[in-house]
């Protein structure tokens, strides 16, 4: 039986580039694989035929001599490649081997590390909650964090003597160990030596051969100015000591800045509402605002301010983490209404309000607004 063209087998043209190739060849792997497909020997079929297709166009030099000799380029008689490309197709269901299958092998092919087939440890988080002045200002701070560290006894290496070893019975020496995955081979790291290839003859009784121990660790951390809430800095190396001589993980500490009584943060920027006296906001005048770093700022109300009105001041809000211009500090006016109101005060307010009827007008924001609800009521009345 004749075979198929190559391209036609993986669905794709003459011109397809790398990238959508091992796609095609991804989908039609995925969807003819034995696995999948228990029992159906047309699946089977179609899975070699596949394979042997993606083996041979995946390479550019064999690519090439198959666009000018068609099949006959791998049949022996052209020379040079033989039968490799028409019947190992190994090494290229191994190039999307972790696309197809690292989600159920934990992500990818694991490595042993370390004298002893060392593991990594465990990457540590840790909440840290500051305010918002500490935020502006930065922070020397130091944390205690419950960990696995290096087990002094041995060194980290769980061994009573590192050198005392013997070979790993279940791979052999090899460090990693075989398994069939319907018609090919799935290698692993061997998953009782770690990738080691040897074993401890006589564990450290300190760590039961582990290499760590669990402690306390104290740490000084050292908080930037201008962190945000929600931030991470993470402290390379601190996390819990990897096993038998394994690299050690890495410390995260999360930030979460407390919500503060006046301020309110954006960005670089600090938002403030001010009250101020309803005489202040008419008459005009002078008043002083605290700002983030700790001091008073003068501010200037000229005369009519409205609750609402927003006053720039530049340079008072946050410095970015990163550097960078510092932000600025609005003001957010909140005009005040007075309260317990001697009958005097009560008069003389009766007084001005019976003197501010006609022009100029003295309230124009809600003499404006009562104007367009009677020219509305007026227009659904008619």
């Amino acid at each position: 039986m004749a075979k198929r063209d190559y391209y036609e087998v993986l669905g794709v043209t003459r011109s397809v580039e790398a990238s959508e190739l091992k796609s095609a060849y991804r989908k039609l792997a995925m969807q003819y694989h034995p696995d999948r497909n228990p029992g159906d020997t047309e699946a089977e079929v179609k899975f070699k035929e596949v394979n042997e297709a993606y083996e041979v166009l995946k390479d550019g030099e064999k690519r090439a001599a198959y666009d000018q000799f068609g099949h006959a380029a791998f049949d022996g008689g052209m020379g040079g490649f033989g039968g490799g490309g028409a019947h190992d197709f190994s090494s290229s269901f191994a190039d999307v081997f972790d696309d197809l299958f690292g989600e159920f092998m934990g992500g990818g092919r694991r490595r042993g590390g370390g004298q002893h087939g060392g593991q990594r440890g465990s990457d540590l988080r840790y909440n840290m909650e500051i305010t918002l002045e500490e935020a502006y200002l930065g922070k020397q701070a130091k944390i205690r964090v419950p960990t696995h560290v290096v087990c002094e006894a041995c060194n980290g290496t769980g061994a009573k003597d590192p050198n005392a070893t013997v070979t790993c019975q279940t791979c052999g020496g090899y460090g990693k160990v075989r398994a069939q995955q319907g018609f090919f081979s799935i290698e692993r790291t061997c998953p009782t030596c770690g990738g080691a290839g040897k074993m401890i003859k006589d564990p450290c009784t300190a760590c039961s051969g582990t290499g760590r121990v669990q402690r306390d660790k104290t740490l000084n951390v050292s908080i930037p100015e201008g962190v945000e809430d929600g931030m991470r800095i993470r402290l390379s190396g601190e996390g819990e000591a990897g096993m038998r001589g394994g690299p050690a993980g890495d410390l995260y500490i999360f930030l979460a800045i407390k919500p503060h009584a006046i301020f309110q943060r954006d960005g670089t920027t600090i938002f403030c509402p001010v009250p101020i006296p309803m005489t202040t906001a008419a008459l005009g005048g002078s008043i002083e605002v605290p700002t983030i770093e700790g001091k008073l700022a003068k501010l200037s109300i000229p005369s009519g301010t409205q609750s609402g009105r927003q006053f720039r001041l530049r340079g008072k809000g946050m410095t970015p983490v990163r550097g960078g211009i510092r932000g600025d500090m609005i003001i957010e006016t909140v005009v005040e209404t007075p309260v317990h109101l001697t009958s005097k005060q009560k008069e003389l307010l009766k007084q001005f309000d019976e003197a501010a009827t006609g022009k100029p007008k003295h309230h124009p924001e809600s003499e404006g607004f009562f104007a367009k609800v009677k020219e509305l009521w007026q227009d659904l009345t008619e």
